[in-house]
């Protein structure tokens, strides 16, 4: 389950006025940051249905939105989604809208949607055929982008001499500019041309096709988009602040919440093992099996008796043993050789 970000309890807000939180004790009356859509009221999906849904006899999987988080059907994104293992996440139709820039990345980055052979949906079927490469090379030929591309590589070799181009290849730019930047380390001119380079413009230069579907996307295609003060401030205004945080995708969340699973099944003993020395680890092994010994020989006394284990006798227990552990030390002599 993926989580809603930055949500907060509602206790001790005006949703309920005698209950006071007690993680956050100086907690607003209203938690700003929290949005309350259908999945609060155990509705999902652009068909507002429950899930599992007991009227609904078609299999199918839900996947979730990494924008608004919402969770819906595979059948109700606009497109058949890639098998699973094809694709890390998913931003839905609606979201695809609203954050309209994404679709130029799209034309790089996302992985393909399968394409249904006809509308057999409301039956229930749906067949998975991915398109040809004669297909896709058809399909570029209709929009020109085949043209555009051509033409940008000539473009590009007249800028660019094969000796000197080193310091301004990874530049779309004049060819004064590149002349320019080769006065300069190659690292200089990198670091200078990622201040105000835009690789969102570079990309909407081009054309793309923009659909109304969901889009599928691989796991580290959040790293390829544009940090640029224009592409930042527009992040903010659409409040996706969070597609450039690496620690905010799917793949971050199942590690971590793997990692808590091995810290939860770690051996607290094993542990304190490991940071002692031999000597230190033998002594409380030793210790350690004399407390198990002692405990149970003391234990079953109670079970053969039938009477009940009380707070008092636990502590009697343990003063013994300790009082036991002492004599036993103050009996031991130490001869230096």
């Amino acid at each position: 389950v993926f989580l809603s970000r930055n949500f907060r309890c509602d206790c001790g807000n005006s949703k309920f006025k005698n209950l006071q939180c007690k993680l956050l004790p100086e907690k607003g009356k209203v938690n700003s940051g929290n949005k309350y859509n259908d999945n609060f009221y155990g509705l999902y999906c652009t068909c507002k249905r429950p899930y599992p849904d007991p009227e609904d006899e078609i299999p199918d999987e839900m996947i979730q939105c990494i924008v608004c988080e919402d969770w819906f059907h595979g059948r109700h994104l606009g497109a058949v989604p890639p098998e699973s293992g094809d694709f890390h996440e998913m931003v839905c139709q609606a979201c695809m809208n609203h954050c309209h820039f994404l679709w130029a990345y799209a034309s790089q980055l996302a992985v393909p949607a399968l394409t249904k052979v006809n509308s057999l949906e409301d039956e229930g079927i749906v067949l998975k055929v991915e398109e040809s490469e004669e297909q896709k090379k058809e399909i570029k030929k209709e929009s020109g982008v085949e043209h555009q591309e051509t033409k940008e590589e000539k473009q590009m070799e007249q800028f660019n001499e094969p000796s000197t181009s080193s310091g301004s290849d990874f530049l779309n730019i004049c060819g004064y500019c590149s002349k320019f930047l080769r006065k300069f380390p190659v690292e200089t001119a990198k670091t200078t041309s990622e201040s105000w380079f835009c690789k969102l413009k570079e990309l909407q230069s081009k054309q793309f096709l923009k659909k109304d579907t969901a889009t599928f996307w691989p796991s580290n295609w959040r790293s390829k988009l544009c940090t640029c003060e224009d592409c930042l401030k527009m992040y903010s205004e659409l409040e996706v602040q969070f597609l450039t945080d690496e620690c905010d995708t799917v793949l971050a969340y199942e590690n971590k919440g793997t990692s808590d699973q091995e810290t939860e099944r770690r051996d607290p003993l094993m542990d304190t093992l490991n940071s002692m020395n031999r000597v230190q680890q033998v002594e409380l092994i030793c210790e350690y099996n004399d407390l198990k010994t002692e405990l149970t020989d003391y234990l079953r006394r109670f079970a053969d008796e039938g009477t009940v284990v009380k707070r008092e006798d636990i502590q009697h227990f343990f003063e013994e043993f300790q009082s036991r552990k002492r004599r036993r030390t103050n009996r031991m002599q130490y001869y230096c050789s």
